[in-house]
């Protein structure tokens, strides 16, 4: 076994979870499931069949991620934070032919207790702030707030707001990193730097 796993989590045989993974406390990864190297699934977390999970992600306690979910490299999902894969669910009908694809693209950040409406897009390095219900699609380095989710503003890699206008053309430096961004077209870029 290359991944630590806690004596109350189960894993279904046919799981595949990456090398330095850590499973703890009553988590289920299901069969079906593919979890990169380095993943981190927190307490009583969930993992479905059609769970495509890449490297170096944090789930953290309480969230499940259900059918049709794909979360890119480095992926940070908040405590008790929420995907579905059905839109317009009912108990008494079933809808598992309609679930709808959901994609968290590399980086990004899902803060706690935010929903995902199933079938959008989390754009790169976007920040999903606490509490926030996604139902579109997100820009790369987007912050995002709010019922629905509404851009506020800019997020560097390393998580620090950048001083952007939300539309037009700027640019701007991360105040940690000095890393360059640049808004052009409604896009944030980062800017490479020649040494």
């Amino acid at each position: 076994m290359l991944h630590t796993q806690h004596p109350s989590a189960i894993v279904d045989p046919g799981a595949q979870i990456g090398e330095g993974s850590r499973v703890w406390h009553f988590v289920h990864v299901c069969s079906g499931a593919i979890i990169g190297k380095g993943v981190s699934l927190g307490q009583n977390v969930f993992v479905g069949n059609k769970v495509s999970i890449g490297d170096h992600c944090k789930i953290q306690n309480n969230v499940s991620v259900y059918d049709n979910v794909t979360l890119e490299e480095g992926v940070f999902c908040g405590p008790s934070m929420v995907f579905t894969n059905v839109y317009n669910p009912r108990s008494l009908i079933e809808r598992k032919s309609e679930y709808r694809d959901t994609l968290v693209r590399r980086g990004a950040t899902l803060g706690a207790n935010c929903t995902i409406v199933c079938g959008v897009t989390i754009g790169e390095y976007a920040f999903i702030g606490a509490g926030a219900v996604v139902n579109k699609n997100v820009p790369a380095y987007a912050l995002m707030v709010g019922v629905p989710a509404r851009q506020i503003g800019w997020m560097s890699e390393y998580g620090e707001q950048l001083e952007l206008p939300l539309s037009g053309e700027g640019e701007a430096a991360c105040i940690h990193s000095s890393a360059h961004y640049v808004l052009a077209a409604g896009c944030v870029t980062k800017k490479e730097v020649k040494s």
